[in-house]
């Protein structure tokens, strides 16, 4: 599978495009991955025609995050790029104009769960999965994904999966407010039609109401990136990121 195949555009009525997480089997977050996404967020945002967008996977995970086996072996060079995908990527979504709604049929894993939580509108199926398993692995969080979910996640939501690194399930993850719903039975469905409903909000007005929401932290990530956010003195990882991958691997 190339990077042509890594995001799959559907158009469906009323404006709302569908953008499917394509790259198989579990789409482990990579530079490239996480740049072309930013890429197809700013041309679906530049688009007039294009009303309301809906993320969806066709996987049993919806995201896993990070390659463990891949990632251990990351010099700084490829930890920078990383942590500028990671920063950049989720930025473009949260900051995203139109009404972005989240599919997740499957796990949303460390990584993975910030295409959920920069959504605007969070469908869950009843064997999703939810959680930040990045303490697990020996790795903080970079400045865009961290300021992220200070924004859409409550104080002791935050503290139990950031300081834990253990995943939730659907029933925990709505009463946390991570998902808006679970629909029991097809969530992308699901997502479609909320995603219909959304597109008939006046555009301009739904851009300015979540600018007001989110403004703050936006210009927050964004100030840190150009001071530096996206290259870690010394790298992303530290003394023990690559042992505690390897262990989680097993």
């Amino acid at each position: 599978m190339g990077e042509e195949d890594w995001l799959i555009r559907r158009d469906h009525p009323g404006g709302v495009v569908e953008i499917v997480l394509n790259r198989g089997p579990v789409n482990a977050l990579s530079a490239e991955f996480l740049m072309a996404f930013a890429a197809t967020i700013d041309e679906l945002a530049a688009d007039d025609r294009v009303r309301a967008i809906v993320l969806s996977s066709p996987f049993k995970v919806f995201s896993a995050g990070l390659d463990l086996k891949e990632a251990q072996d990351f010099d700084i060079d490829s930890q920078n790029a990383i942590v500028k995908g990671l920063n950049v990527g989720f930025l473009r979504l949260f900051a995203c104009p139109k009404p972005v709604v989240a599919a997740v049929g499957g796990a949303a894993i460390a990584g993975g769960l910030f295409f959920v939580l920069a959504s605007d509108f969070r469908v869950g199926s009843p064997r999703a999965r939810f959680g930040l398993a990045e303490v697990r692995v020996g790795a903080d969080f970079p400045v865009g994904p961290l300021e992220i979910a200070r924004a859409t996640l409550g104080p002791n939501t935050m503290r139990r999966l950031m300081l834990t690194g253990q995943p939730m399930d659907a029933d925990a993850a709505r009463s946390a407010g991570i998902v808006d719903v679970i629909d029991d039975g097809d969530a992308r469905v699901r997502a479609l039609r909320e995603a219909e409903s959304l597109a008939v909000i006046p555009p301009l007005t739904y851009a300015s109401v979540k600018r007001q929401i989110r403004g703050q932290t936006i210009d927050l990530i964004e100030n840190a990136l150009s001071h530096g956010g996206n290259r870690p003195e010394g790298g992303w990882y530290n003394s023990e990121t690559r042992d505690a991958m390897r262990r989680m691997i097993g």
